[in-house]
């Protein structure tokens, strides 16, 4: 059983910033990429940023230069920081981590519940 829960999401003014934060738990061998992604309002889901076990980094244009990616592998977490907001940032915000468990031996995605992310005056 693995968990991938969200938090962080919130209402902010144009200009103003974010903070989201993701954990993932559970029988896990070993976290490859994680990553958050992105659903506005009658729109697919797009993807917004990367980032490598090794911490290389990977961001969509809309958000490059106002969101950064980190993660730490000792506690299973990644978080997205998200400054200059803007109202087509609005959506929910969901984190995937693709992963191996003890129990299996190839990589699976899983993805979080979601967290919305409102900007807005």
């Amino acid at each position: 059983q693995v968990h991938v829960v969200e938090s962080g999401g919130g209402l902010v003014q144009p200009g103003g910033s974010l903070r989201l934060s993701c954990a993932v738990s559970g029988s896990i061998f070993s976290i490859y990429n994680m990553g958050w992604y992105r659903q506005a309002p009658g729109k697919q889901r797009e993807w917004v940023a990367r980032i490598t076990k090794s911490s290389t980094t990977n961001y969509a244009d809309s958000v490059k230069g106002r969101f950064t990616i980190s993660r730490d592998n000792a506690k299973s977490t990644v978080s997205l920081q998200m400054n200059s907001l803007k109202p087509e940032d609005t959506a929910v915000y969901y984190c995937k981590a693709t992963l191996v468990m003890v129990v299996t031996s190839f990589p699976v995605d899983y993805w979080g519940q979601g967290t919305q992310v409102t900007v807005s005056s």
